[in-house]
């Protein structure tokens, strides 16, 4: 019998009605443990952080989907912008009563957690960086800036699922396994299903006119607000988007931090290399509790 994506993504989730409609999310591992709160990117979902849930039994891990991503709701008429995300996922604290939280993020889950903790420091113990930023950049490629064309950003990424399907390739250097690409691709499967693939890369703010633009201003300003917390940035240097350059940003921003970067690890680090990732990650909390 072949496998499937169901196979290595077995679990049952959760559903919050916030800002958009139900965010479903995963409740999994220890209740009683440390809290360990993985926010995912575009055009991933809860699946890509399923290696945590069986690494960190003794913790206790919440993985939500962003409206409009993975087994979420997908509203047609809402704005998908930072604030509403930031927003939704401070809900979800708000609602499970998560204290002393150590957040993980990649890519658009960095400007999402990082609004959530620079907004709430005291409630954040320990921080892991990975691809991602939380600061403005004029940096853009052009593949992802051709996505954002009115019309034309339209048909490639809802009509064609050309974001969600050539990540599939090109966010990964070492490739990725039949069930895996079928689980990212799972809940991007028609126009309507892909309306948050879209927003997301619209929503990137790259002038001040932008409605996001401040909001990410606000939240690089108050990133000194974390330089006490541990960090640790766990980095795929082969990544055309979230490139090195970004990396050494982070460093700038919190040169206290733990680095770890591969020059064969791709923009989905948590797929290329959860055998370096996990042990890492694991050390990082080992204050915490033995996992």
């Amino acid at each position: 019998m072949s496998t499937s994506w169901r196979d290595v993504y077995p679990y049952t989730g959760k559903y919050l009605d916030v800002d958009g409609g139900k965010l479903h999310y995963l409740d999994e591992g220890d209740s009683e443990g440390p809290v360990l709160l993985a926010l995912h990117g575009n055009p991933t979902w809860s699946f890509y952080w399923r290696a945590l849930i069986e690494a960190f039994p003794n913790h206790r891990v919440v993985i939500p989907d962003h409206i409009g991503c993975g087994l979420s709701d997908k509203p047609q008429e809402w704005d998908y912008r930072l604030a509403q995300h930031i927003s939704n996922v401070q809900a979800l604290i708000d609602h499970l009563a998560l204290k002393d939280i150590r957040l993980m993020v990649h890519d658009w889950g960095g400007a999402i957690g990082m609004g959530v903790a620079t907004a709430t420091p005291d409630n954040f113990s320990k921080l892991i960086i990975t691809n991602t930023a939380a600061f403005l950049s004029p940096r853009i490629p052009t593949t992802i800036a051709m996505c954002r064309i009115p019309f034309l950003g339209s048909l490639m990424v809802r009509g064609g699922n050309a974001f969600a399907r050539v990540a599939t390739f090109r966010a990964t250097y070492s490739g990725l396994k039949k069930p895996v690409k079928e689980g990212l691709l799972f809940p991007y499967d028609s126009w309507k299903n892909r309306i948050a693939t879209h927003r997301f890369v619209v929503d990137i703010p790259m002038k001040p006119s932008h409605p996001s633009y401040t909001t990410l201003q606000g939240i690089e300003n108050r990133l000194s607000l974390l330089q006490d917390k541990p960090m640790m940035l766990l980095w795929g240097d082969d990544d055309f988007c979230f490139s090195p350059h970004f990396r050494k940003r982070w460093m700038e921003f919190f040169p206290q931090a733990a680095v770890h970067a591969w020059d064969d690890v791709g923009h989905y680090v948590m797929e290329d290399a959860p055998d370096r990732v996990i042990p890492l990650v694991r050390e990082f909390l080992s204050t915490d509790v033995a996992s």
